[in-house]
């Protein structure tokens, strides 16, 4: 029998404790809070035979897609504060900086791209962009994606 894998978004109020538990388990490691899976299985109350068996088939789909991600592209001017405006632009519009890509100036320009994660909030990616643009010191910022 040929089986083709496919990809649900079930209800957790329909799965099995096990289930959640897993995800309990991999959010402890992922962040370190244990630092094996013997004792986060055991901080959460699994077996470990359980955590194996489900750990690679089980993720939160609110972990891996429901978060907006994007892509900025800019012009900053080779002056002292003008990344660190931006950044803490972002840090005001409740953004999660991922990346960070600065080159060498050049004609007393530098190219930026920041990637981001923006957070539930109002904030959306053109207003984003506006608000960054209008800081001293930006020459240009494009989105090069996201919404």
């Amino acid at each position: 029998m040929n089986e083709q894998r496919r990809l649900i978004v079930v209800d957790s109020s329909v799965l099995p404790e096990v289930i959640l538990k897993v995800l309990a388990v991999k959010k402890l490691l992922a962040s370190r809070e244990e630092k094996s899976s013997a004792s986060a299985c055991k901080r959460i109350g699994i077996s470990r035979s359980a955590y194996y068996k489900y750990r690679d088939s089980v993720f939160s789909y609110d972990d891996k897609m429901t978060k907006r991600i994007l892509t900025l592209s800019a012009l900053l001017r080779d002056e002292p504060g003008i990344l660190s405006s931006v950044l803490v632009t972002l840090h005001a519009c409740e953004a999660n900086i991922l990346t960070v890509n600065q080159n060498i100036p050049m004609d007393g320009v530098a190219a930026v791209t920041i990637s981001l994660r923006l957070s539930g909030g109002n904030e959306g990616a053109l207003q984003l962009r506006t608000r960054i643009a209008q800081l001293k010191g930006v020459v240009d910022v494009k989105l090069l994606s996201g919404e």
